[in-house]
C-alpha cells in the first residue's frame, strides 16, 4: 500500500484547519441547503433516497424492488421497471419546453462551432438510430466509437441506446493495437470514427489508426466516417461509409426500445491490475438514476446553466458529464475538441466568457498547466457567468485548488472535488455547493453512499492514517460486471475486502471525517487523469525485441500529477544506451497511444519480486521517492 510521507501528510492536516464557508446567499438558492441533515437522512436509509431519486426519471414501468441483493455482488437496482437512458437524456424533453434550448454548444481550436437545441438533436439521432437498424444493428450488439469530442460522438451514443445496443466508445488517443483488443474484446460490429481531429495545430489522423485496427478485427463489418477535417483518407468502398451518406434521406422520427431497467447501456473499457483492459458494464435503469442525482445536486444545475467538461467521451467522465448527465438534467453541455490554450493560453477562459459558462468541470492536470502561464491569464476575464467550479479526474493538491478558486472562481466559487471512478459512473466522494470546503480534500461521501478507510484486515484506521478506501454499501450506477469475465469482476472489486467495495485508492480521513485521497494503489497509473494499468505499460516494453522485463511505477510531476518511470531488464548482450531509451519510449507511446508519458528508464539487473513472481512496484516507488520501503521479508 502506497505510504504517505510524512512532510506530506502534515501539509495535507494544516490545509484540513482552513475552512472555506458558502455564502448564505448560494445556501438559500441550492437544490440541497442542510449538508449534515442531508447526510444523516440518506444514510440511514439509502434504498429510500435512491428511490426518490429515480422518480426525476420517465419510467415505461414502475420497479418491483429497489435493490436485489440475492446474488452478492451481482446486485441488481429497480428489477422489474422497463427504461431507456436515450429516452430520458433526449425524447423525453421533446414533450417540453426544453426541446427548444441548446442541447450542444461545440468548439474547436481552430474556431469552428455548431449548435443542436434538444428537437435538432432528437432529429439527428433519430436518423442514425434509423440507419444503424437499417445496417442491421440490434438490441445487444456492440458498436465501438473512436472519434474526436464533437457533436456525433454524442449522435452515436445515443443511437445505440435508442436501438438497446452497446456503445464501446475508445478514446481517441489510444493506439491501433489498444484499440483493435478493446474492439475484440466487445466483438463489436459497426465502428464510428473521423477522417482526422484537431490538436494543439496539427491534424491526427485517426483514419489511418482506424484501417490498421480494423486489419485485426473480422467483427467489424462497417466503418462510418464523419468528415471532420476534410483531409485526403484512404476509403474501401466495401467497407467504409461517410457518415452523412449513412444517415441520408433516413426518417426524423424513430422508436425507443423500452429496456429492462438492468440492461446493459454501454461497455467501457479501463485499464487494471493486468496487462488486458477491463470491459467495465453499466446498465440502463440505474446508472440514470446515478447521474442525473448527482450533476444537478453537486453542480446544483436548475435547467437554465451552460455546463462544460473539459474531458473527453472517451472516459466515463464524458459519459457521465459530457453527454448523459447534462443531457438528463435538461441543461446546456460544451464540447471542445482541441487544447484550451491554442492559440493562447486565455483560450479557455475566452470560451467561458463567450459562452457564458456557468459550471467548469476540469483535471488538476489543466489547472497546473494553467498555473504555469500563470496568473495573470485568468485575470484578463472577470467570468461572471461562473457560479460552480469542479476537479476530476486526480487529487488536486491544495496549491492547485487554492489557485483556481482565487483566480478562476474569484473567490466567489465554490469548488467540488470529486472522486469517483470508471466502475462507480458517478460522483461518490465529493462536496455540495452547501458544504464547507477544504482544499484538497474531497470532503464527505455523496448522499446515500457509505464509505469508509480502513486496513488490509477491513478494520477502520485511525484519523489521519492511511488506509485502503471502500465502499460498504451498494449504489445505482455500479458497475454490473465486467465484459466477459465475471470471474475478474469478483476478484477485481469484492475479494480484497469481505463485504465491500475495493476502490484501489489510498485515503484518510481528518477529525471533521473529511475524506483525502492520495492516489492508487501500486498496479494502475493516473497520467494526467488518464489510467493506465502498470501492466499494461511493462506488457508493452516486453513486446521490444530488447527486453526480458519490465517493471514501471508513477512518479509526482507538477503538472500531469503522475509520469512513469520504468525499471528495464535487457536481454543478454545488449547494451543500454542514450538511444536505446528512446527507441524503448516511442515504442511504448506507438503501442499505448501519446497518454502513456515515460519519463525516465533506469537500466537495472533484477526487480523486487514476491516468491510467487509479483513485481513489488511499491519497493520501486518507495526507493525513488526516498520512503521507507516497508516489509520487504517476502521478496525473493
Amino acid at each position: 500500500m502506497k505510504q504517505t510521507n510524512k512532510r506530506e501528510l502534515t501539509d495535507v492536516l494544516a490545509c484540513s484547519q482552513k475552512v472555506y464557508k458558502p455564502s448564505k446567499k448560494l445556501i438559500k438558492q441550492a437544490n440541497v441547503q442542510d449538508y449534515e441533515k442531508t447526510l444523516k437522512s440518506a444514510t440511514k436509509n439509502p434504498e429510500k433516497f435512491w428511490e426518490e431519486a429515480a422518480r426525476e426519471l420517465k419510467w415505461f414501468k414502475p420497479w418491483d424492488k429497489i435493490l436485489d441483493k440475492s446474488k452478492k455482488p451481482f446486485f441488481k437496482w429497480f428489477t422489474g421497471a422497463k427504461i431507456n437512458l436515450a429516452y430520458n437524456a433526449l425524447d423525453r424533453h421533446i414533450e417540453t419546453e426544453t426541446k427548444d434550448k441548446i442541447a450542444i454548444l461545440w468548439e474547436d481550436e481552430t474556431g469552428r462551432t455548431r449548435e443542436y437545441t434538444y428537437l435538432q438533436l432528437y432529429y439527428e439521432v433519430n436518423k442514425l438510430v434509423n440507419a444503424l437498424r437499417d445496417a442491421g444493428i440490434k438490441k445487444g450488439d456492440r458498436v465501438a466509437i473512436y472519434m474526436p469530442n464533437i457533436p456525433e460522438t454524442a449522435m452515436a451514443m445515443l443511437a445505440c441506446l435508442k436501438i438497446g445496443a452497446m456503445h464501446s466508445v475508445v478514446y481517441a488517443g489510444y493506439s491501433a493495437g489498444a484499440l483493435a483488443e478493446r474492439i475484440k474484446d466487445a466483438r463489436a460490429k459497426i465502428l464510428f470514427t473521423a477522417d482526422g481531429s484537431f490538436r494543439r495545430g496539427k491534424i491526427i489522423d485517426l483514419k489511418t489508426i482506424v484501417d490498421n485496427a480494423v486489419k485485426k478485427c473480422k467483427s467489424i463489418k462497417k466503418v462510418v466516417v464523419v468528415k471532420n477535417n476534410k483531409q485526403a483518407i484512404k476509403f474501401n468502398k466495401k467497407r467504409d461509409v461517410w457518415y452523412h451518406d449513412f444517415v441520408k434521406g433516413k426518417s426524423t422520427e424513430a422508436k425507443c426500445a423500452k429496456m429492462n431497467s438492468e440492461d446493459p447501456a454501454f461497455v467501457l473499457y479501463t485499464s487494471g491490475t493486468t496487462s488486458k483492459p477491463k470491459g467495465v458494464v453499466h446498465v440502463h435503469g440505474g446508472y440514470a438514476v446515478g447521474v442525473l442525482r448527482t450533476i444537478k445536486w453537486v453542480f446544483d444545475l436548475h435547467g437554465d446553466e451552460i455546463f462544460w467538461c473539459t474531458a473527453d467521451p472517451g472516459w466515463i467522465t464524458g459519459h457521465s458529464y459530457i453527454i448523459y448527465g447534462p443531457l438528463l438534467a435538461g441543461v446546456t453541455t460544451l464540447m471542445y475538441e482541441g487544447v484550451p490554450d491554442m492559440p493562447k493560453p486565455d483560450k479557455i477562459w475566452k470560451i467561458i466568457e463567450k459562452y457564458k459558462v456557468n459550471v467548469l468541470y476540469t483535471a488538476p492536470t489543466l489547472i497546473r498547466a494553467m498555473m504555469r502561464y500563470g496568473k495573470e491569464w485568468p485575470q484578463k476575464h472577470k467570468m461572471p457567468s461562473l457560479k460552480i467550479l469542479g476537479s476530476v479526474g486526480e487529487p488536486i493538491n491544495p496549491e492547485a485548488w487554492e489557485w483556481y478558486y482565487k483566480y478562476v472562481g474569484k473567490s466567489r466559487c465554490p469548488i467540488m472535488d470529486t472522486w469517483w471512478q470508471t466502475e462507480t459512473g458517478m460522483n461518490m466522494i465529493t462536496p455540495l455547493p452547501c458544504a464547507p470546503l477544504k482544499a484538497g480534500s474531497a470532503c464527505k461521501p455523496f448522499p446515500g453512499i457509505i464509505a469508509d478507510v480502513v486496513d488490509k484486515n477491513g478494520k477502520p484506521v485511525p484519523v489521519g492514517k492511511g488506509g485502503y478506501l471502500i465502499i460498504k454499501n451498494q449504489w445505482p450506477s455500479m458497475i454490473r460486471t465486467i465484459f466477459n469475465n465475471p470471474k475478474r469482476y469478483i476478484k477485481t472489486y469484492w475479494s480484497q475486502i469481505k463485504g465491500a467495495y475495493f476502490a484501489g485508492d489510498v485515503a484518510f480521513k481528518d477529525k471533521d471525517g473529511y475524506f483525502w485521497i492520495q492516489g492508487r494503489t501500486d498496479d494502475v497509473l493516473k497520467i494526467a487523469g488518464h489510467r493506465i494499468g502498470t501492466a499494461e505499460v511493462e506488457s508493452a516494453f516486453v513486446k521490444h525485441k530488447t527486453v526480458v522485463e519490465a517493471g514501471v511505477i508513477g512518479v509526482p510531476d507538477a503538472i500531469k500529477g503522475e509520469v512513469i518511470k520504468a525499471f528495464i531488464i535487457l536481454k543478454q548482450k545488449i547494451k543500454p544506451t542514450d538511444l536505446l531509451k528512446q527507441k524503448l519510449k516511442m515504442h511504448v507511446r506507438h503501442t499505448l497511444g501519446p497518454m502513456a508519458v515515460i519519463k525516465d528508464i533506469a537500466f537495472v539487473d533484477k526487480l523486487p519480486k514476491t516468491r510467487s513472481g509479483k513485481i513489488m512496484r511499491r519497493v520501486l516507488k518507495a526507493k525513488e521517492l526516498g520512503l521507507p520501503t516497508g516489509d520487504t521479508s517476502a521478496l525473493v
